[in-house]
């Protein structure tokens, strides 16, 4: 059952926000980018492409995707790329490789391209695996290190959270130090879900240290999207020549292709040539492969996606305060607020309203992840949470 209202009023004032809305985001985006607005007018969003949901649209804010779509640039490349997709994709593998070096000024042997992320963590996890390690991980973070390690039959150490589920990092170098064998520390910097960063001055000083025996993993899938200074990312480290880290990086989010599966890894050559022994030689698909170039040259979509998030979050944050619903401070495309009813109930209201959101993420079992979708799709369901506060289910 629906619980949406068929009043007219209440749907033709949701509209008259999102025309408002819109036009924020253009002139925004515009100041953002230094370009016009009609340079905007060709980004797959806008209150024109906007429909309110219903049960065959929902509005899907559950799985911390780019509801943006890829840069037209990129949707371009990839569909271009079917007519030659019966070759591999060897030149433009290597081109992509030397592309995602420059940017982060490094050689082209500190770098691995991987299906996503996950290839990345699990073919770190299977390389620093042997007999006698360990994965240490915090209380409440991104669950496929623990997967991956579980398969590999690694022990995982958690370390309790500090207060708003932020980083033990001081629990996190007892536990490595309290181990008799190798240590893995997997970081996820944005962490999913809560959405928080660990501050740099946490972080380099321990990778720094060099611990014996010890690798980082530093996910930072979500990086493009911090506005807090206090975060660095490690890639200037490995730059330096640190050999006990590992970047791991995504096209799924900023660049919004998280169904083409494109990621990589950064470090010292010594550790790329220990994860190639555990990914697929590269074979990363034609399509993902010409749309990741494609979207790397095309530097205003990324600040437009960067500045649409901003407004997207700025919307959800202010209905959030009005209900007074605690909140964590998101650097990222999604947010983790308190729930003042049971999470499932919670969910079901929201699926009701053709809204989906966020799974359990024990032991935070009194929170809910919602991701960041358009500034025209979380106006609408800034003002579906409103109306919830108004039947007292929030």
């Amino acid at each position: 059952m629906n619980f949406m209202p068929n009043d007219n009023k209440v749907v033709d004032s949701k509209r008259r926000s999102l025309l408002k809305l819109s036009g924020m985001l253009m002139g925004s985006a515009a100041v953002a980018t230094g370009l016009s607005k009609p340079a905007f007018a060709v980004a797959p969003t806008g209150a024109a492409t906007f429909t309110p949901p219903g049960a065959d649209n929902p509005i899907r804010i559950n799985f911390n995707e780019n509801a943006l779509g890829m840069s037209p640039k990129a949707q371009a490349a990839a569909r271009n790329a079917v007519a030659k997709a019966h070759r591999y994709a060897k030149a433009e593998i290597t081109a992509l490789g030397q592309k995602v070096a420059e940017y982060h000024q490094i050689s082209p042997s500190s770098i691995l391209l991987t299906a996503g992320s996950s290839e990345g963590i699990r073919a770190a996890v299977e390389a620093w695996s042997p007999l006698g390690s360990q994965l240490v991980i915090p209380e409440l973070t991104y669950g496929d290190g623990e997967h991956f390690a579980n398969i590999a039959g690694m022990k995982v150490t958690k370390v309790k959270a500090l207060a708003n589920w932020a980083f033990d990092i001081a629990g996190m170098k007892a536990a490595v130090a309290s181990h008799s064998g190798p240590s893995l520390v997997y970081l996820v910097n944005p962490n999913n879900p809560t959405g928080t960063i660990t501050p740099a001055d946490l972080i380099e000083p321990w990778i720094k240290s060099k611990p014996a025996n010890t690798m980082f993993i530093v996910d930072e899938a979500y990086a493009e999207f911090v506005n807090d200074k206090r975060f660095r990312s490690v890639s200037p480290l490995i730059a330096q020549g640190m050999d006990n880290v590992i970047l791991l990086k995504t096209f799924s989010k900023i660049h919004a292709m998280a169904g083409m599966r494109v990621g990589y890894a950064v470090a010292h050559p010594n550790a790329i040539a220990l994860l190639e022994r555990h990914v697929a030689g590269e074979k990363i698909n034609f399509c993902g492969v010409d749309a990741a170039l494609a979207s790397m040259n095309d530097p205003a979509f990324i600040a437009y996606s960067k500045k649409s998030n901003d407004l997207s979050r700025q919307i959800l944050l202010k209905a959030l305060d009005e209900l007074q619903l605690p909140y964590l401070p998101s650097e990222g495309n999604f947010v983790f607020h308190q729930l003042k009813t049971p999470l499932k109930d919670y969910q079901q209201h929201m699926a009701d309203a053709n809204v989906l959101v966020g799974r359990a993420f024990p032991p935070a079992d009194n929170w809910c992840r919602i991701s960041l979708g358009t500034p025209q799709e979380m106006q609408w369901v800034a003002d579906t949470l409103r109306q919830f506060r108004n039947k007292g289910w929030v």
